[in-house]
């Protein structure tokens, strides 16, 4: 370990965040399929900014007052009583520019509400489609990093822990990584390097099963491909907005 080097660790869940050091750290929010693939895609059409809460009430009840677009998921699909849901082909320019997107999901957002208020510096959110803004960001700022995997309620999943490899692959060399985590993430995105949609296929990962029963095959490709909508979502006062 180089002492001058910040360090990474790579967190596979939630429920495993506690183990963490994360005031010092930059968190970021890893939920490929679908949220901060969406997030990043609707501010990259331009949405003024995306507010991320933690349930529905909350979402339906904000986007009333702000008169922003109500959307989100549960269990995969759009749930009750919102407008909208968490596909990034739900979100183009000439729907989202200029407006605020109020959002809630199963796992990013919980994750994202768990990072504050365990005292994160700073945080934003990470995902293929903004890959090297992610990496280009964590490099610049030379602060720890923690990344953080949303999971599917608290279960490993493969989609963020391939992403987190991919970040690891691109930046290992200006990092501290004394992480076995780190280490596992990063062989699995060797080995599924070439074909990241074959790869998920391929091993039966349980999201892409869940999401292709929803017959959901197009946004698992989109959210599997780098730098389609390569902005940076940074967290400050309440919302995600373009860094």
């Amino acid at each position: 370990m180089e002492l001058n080097k910040p360090t990474l660790y790579t967190c596979f869940s939630p429920a495993l965040l506690d183990l963490y050091t994360v005031n010092d750290a930059v968190v970021v929010i890893i939920d490929v399929l679908r949220a901060t693939s969406t997030i990043t895609t609707a501010l990259y059409n331009g949405a003024k900014c995306v507010i991320p809460v933690d349930s529905v009430a909350r979402c339906i009840e904000l986007g009333k007052q702000i008169d922003g677009i109500t959307a989100g998921e549960r269990d995969g699909k759009i749930a009750e009583g919102l407008s909208y849901g968490n596909s990034p082909f739900e979100y183009p320019r000439e729907f989202v520019q200029g407006k605020t997107l109020v959002l809630t999901t199963t796992n990013g957002t919980k994750l994202l509400h768990m990072a504050l208020e365990r005292g994160a510096k700073e945080i934003i959110t990470g995902s293929f489609p903004n890959l090297s803004a992610v990496c280009d960001y964590l490099v610049e700022k030379k602060l720890p990093v923690i990344l953080g995997c949303a999971a599917w309620k608290d279960r490993v999943n493969m989609e963020d822990m391939l992403f987190a490899g991919a970040v690891i692959n691109r930046i290992k060399e200006n990092f501290s990584i004394n992480c076995d985590s780190s280490q596992v993430a990063e062989t699995m995105y060797q080995t599924a390097i070439d074909d990241l949609f074959g790869f998920m296929q391929q091993k039966g990962a349980s999201h892409y099963h869940r999401l292709m029963g929803f017959g959901l095959e197009k946004d698992i490709r989109y959210c599997l491909e780098a730098d389609g909508a390569n902005v940076l979502p940074l967290y400050q006062e309440g919302k995600l907005i373009v860094y």
